[in-house]
């Protein structure tokens, strides 16, 4: 392996126990505005650092200091008006080996094991196999060019690759993550919630969709600005904000599509919106499952280009899935 690279995993893993040692102090003191700068400072060197690497590399180094970063803001934002309770070793098993942002189910780590850890686990090696499965019929698709249209082949083969990995990833290594940690008594649960059920995008993204996601937004940016800016206005930066750090996360790595995934999300904030309209003027709309069902389809998948836009598509999906 290139020394330069080592050194930079070295860096990035060095950063992020910092995060997660000095984080411990942070959030019992309720430090607010330092688990911001350090955030924002965490990210610029991580940025820095893998400026000029793979996108891919570049974009995992992004994501896990910035769930790591995170963490802190969430957490002392949540203290302020309850007590921090878990203990060092609690918390840096909460800070740096899961994806959750509620330090609260880790307050029982190390005492009885909750029930359907088990089950957590059978169902995420299932969705593994079944993104594997997925992956290995796109690399056939793509092999022998059974998709003649390029227009089609590439939003086949996008469709095809994101749901794969979104199998593996969301429901697959993070709910074996859930279930490993229910057997040492944490009280994980599952972060993606049956989201082809939800029969809203409000209850999609707010009960459904990356609980770890919403929680973060919720307690970091929508829960302090609600009594400046009301529901609306706290709703509308909640939204923009995960908009921002899909930027960092879909947008930087490939220094393309800037923009983009905070359109998407500024769309959605705007359709949640309407949805509150809907529901007082014309509250039978979303009653009816069909109804309800096609309209969280709509706003989820025809303005998908915008979060996963073409630069994207090419230079870190299909090379992940090794086309």
């Amino acid at each position: 392996m290139n020394p330069d690279l080592i050194i930079r995993l070295a860096a990035f893993g060095l950063i992020n126990l910092l995060l997660v040692i000095a984080g411990y102090s942070i959030v019992k003191r309720v430090y607010l505005m330092l688990s911001w700068v350090l955030f924002l400072l965490s990210i610029g060197v991580i940025y820095l650092l893998f400026v000029h690497q793979h996108p891919i590399l570049k974009m995992l180094a992004i994501i896990a200091t910035t769930f790591t970063a995170m963490k802190l803001v969430a957490v002392s934002a949540t203290h302020h008006k309850t007590a921090f309770k878990l203990t060092f070793k609690q918390w840096c098993f909460f800070a740096g080996a899961w994806a959750g942002m509620r330090p609260q189910p880790f307050e029982t780590l190390g005492g009885p094991a909750p029930t359907g850890a088990a089950k957590m686990v059978k169902f995420g090696i299932s969705r593994i196999v079944l993104g594997a499965l997925l992956i290995w019929l796109t690399r056939l698709l793509n092999y022998y060019e059974l998709i003649s249209s390029p227009s089609a082949e590439y939003a086949v083969t996008a469709m095809l690759l994101l749901v794969g990995f979104s199998l593996i990833l969301h429901f697959g290594i993070l709910s074996i993550s859930a279930g490993m940690w229910r057997l040492q008594g944490a009280d994980t649960c599952y972060l993606f919630r049956k989201p082809a059920t939800a029969l809203s995008l409000t209850e999609f993204w707010g009960k459904r969709w990356n609980l770890a996601f919403s929680e973060m937004t919720s307690v970091a940016i929508f829960r302090p600005l609600k009594q400046r800016l009301g529901n609306g206005g706290a709703l509308l930066i909640s939204f923009i904000f995960s908009g921002l750090l899909h930027e960092l996360a879909l947008s930087v790595p490939v220094n393309a599509g800037y923009g983009l995934p905070a359109l998407y999300f500024l769309i959605h904030a705007l359709v949640v919106m309407l949805e509150r309209i809907i529901r007082k003027y014309s509250p039978n709309f979303f009653a009816n499952k069909i109804i309800a069902h096609a309209w969280v389809f709509f706003w989820l998948v025809v303005p998908a280009p915008l979060l996963f836009h073409p630069q994207f598509i090419a230079c870190i999906l299909r090379p992940m899935a090794g086309l």
